[in-house]
């Protein structure tokens, strides 16, 4: 189960990075019209130019369900044969078409109750949930759907009479048709999952601030299960009518929405500018003088990356299963300084994530407030960090990147400082028992996925000599962290495999 929730994972991230682009887009579009989105008059070319990039952006972002039925699909398929993805397009069409209000109010009439004009009354809970069938979570369902099944039909042998539907061709078909038996679940099933998220969503949003806390202590907690894009999806997006991210990015401000637009993306901006740095800086300093190079290597890269652009696994995987505890603490700084964000005002919204690239372009957004406060709070949170590291890792003796025990074997030849990807895909393929013993070879977007036949052969400290980290989900399953530019490192390994 583990390893298809971390598949599932990898797979959400193709259409996640499509993100970015919309933050540039809209970001710049509001820079030179600010007032596009709010029924202003579009005066001069600066203006006209700015409400078209607007548009541009807002093109992706509105239609992020569909991305994600795509992506998924594709991402989930054994070989990513586009064939999955336009299987889990038909899926999503089919799924959103049947749950559509009117169809659901004409073949299930008692699921919307009526008013006494006989008008399908919009207060009910049932229509609100088919009214935002087309989400996120459907997206992601139909991308499963597609991808699934081309994995199991896709060399499907039919009589000659059918052969014109056989292999390929009959993957869309199968992926309809099971979406019809899945929108006949979801009839009677999706109105009680969309309370639950309804209220579990109510739940933290009328705590405020401290909800706010709450749900970012548990985004950075569930980053090693994957399952933190479950929980994004109720707060940034419109699975239950929050949407705090695609709001943020669509214009609107906090007197169109009944809570404080941004509290669910701000506070991450001082923790990964900031907090992640100086974290990175306590584990340099408390490293052992002998390997401070090679800790370097792997810190220095993964602080410049939560900076710039809020990728934070490369600095997460580093130490959370060396020091699981330590763990925990970061993830509570997290939801302590979203809290504290949230009081004190400061607004802000990532496309992508909350690094200074998106900060730059939201700042112009609407909904954007006391940008400048950025500095006092980043402050305060790479002092927070930087001593909470550097006092829990000498206290407690963990051992850190840099503080691993000695170990005679251990490899280090500063590769990944050097961003020589074939030195690196060198050392991670020995590490891992040589040609012979890797049996799949695939990557994320920081990570390098892996297959091997006897798991006895890995050197993991020969491997975290020129890498982030090893994880390893199964018995045959290994994942070695790389960083933002672990595609590189993919093509040198798989070359190397060939």
């Amino acid at each position: 189960m583990m390893r298809f929730l971390q598949r599932l994972g990898k797979a959400l991230m193709l259409p996640v990075a499509t993100l970015p682009i919309c933050g540039i887009l809209m970001g710049i579009g509001y820079a030179l019209s600010p007032h596009a989105m709010q029924g202003g008059t579009i005066e001069g070319a600066l203006e006209i130019i700015g409400f078209f990039l607007i548009k541009a952006g807002g093109a992706l972002i509105d239609n992020m369900a569909i991305l994600f039925a795509i992506g998924v699909g594709v991402g989930m398929a054994d070989d990513k044969d586009g064939t999955a993805g336009l299987a889990a397009l038909a899926s999503w069409l089919m799924i959103t078409s049947l749950l559509n209000t009117n169809v659901v109010a004409t073949i299930a009439p008692h699921m919307l109750p009526l008013n006494a004009e006989g008008v399908i009354d919009t207060t009910s809970t049932n229509y609100i949930a088919f009214s935002k069938i087309a989400n996120p979570f459907i997206g992601i369902l139909s991308g499963l759907i597609g991808g699934l099944s081309y994995n199991k039909f896709k060399n499907t042998k039919l009589p000659d009479w059918l052969s014109f539907f056989s292999g390929k061709r009959c993957v869309a078909i199968v992926a309809g048709l099971i979406s019809i038996v899945v929108s006949a679940i979801l009839l009677f099933v999706w109105p009680v999952i969309f309370g639950a998220l309804v209220a579990l969503g109510k739940g933290i949003a009328s705590m405020g601030a401290v909800g706010a806390g709450l749900y970012a202590f548990f985004n950075r907690l569930l980053i090693p299960t994957g399952l933190h894009h479950a929980l994004n999806n109720v707060f940034w997006f419109d699975t239950i009518g929050l949407g705090d991210l695609t709001n943020f990015w669509g214009g609107k401000t906090s007197a169109d929405v009944s809570w404080s637009l941004g509290m669910y993306m701000s506070g991450f901006f001082p923790c990964m500018m900031f907090g992640v740095p100086a974290a990175a800086l306590a584990m340099y300093h408390t490293a052992k003088p002998e390997k401070r190079k090679v800790a370097m290597g792997i810190l220095l890269s993964a602080a410049i990356a939560s900076f710039v652009c809020g990728v934070t696994e490369p600095f997460e995987f580093a130490f959370m299963f060396l020091a699981p505890g330590l763990y925990v603490v970061y993830a509570l700084l997290y939801g302590i300084f979203v809290a504290v964000t949230t009081v004190v005002g400061f607004r802000a919204g990532f496309s992508f994530s909350a690094g200074l690239t998106d900060l730059i372009f939201s700042a112009s957004l609407p909904a954007a407030q006391k940008t400048l406060l950025i500095i006092p709070l980043g402050i305060a949170a790479a002092i927070v960090f930087y001593v909470v590291f550097r006092f829990a890792i000498v206290k407690f003796n963990l051992k850190t990147p840099g503080r691993e025990d000695d170990d005679p074997d251990e490899v280090s030849d500063g590769a990944l400082a050097n961003n020589d990807y074939t030195a690196i895909a060198k050392a991670v393929l020995e590490g891992l028992g040589g040609v012979s013993n890797v049996t799949s070879v695939d990557n994320c977007i920081t990570r390098l996925r892996l297959e091997v036949k006897d798991s006895s052969l890995v050197n993991e400290k020969a491997i975290k000599a020129v890498s982030s980290g090893v994880i390893r989900p199964s018995k045959t399953s290994v994942q070695v962290i790389i960083g933002p530019k672990v595609q590189f490192v993919a093509d040198e390994f798989k070359k190397l495999v060939k």
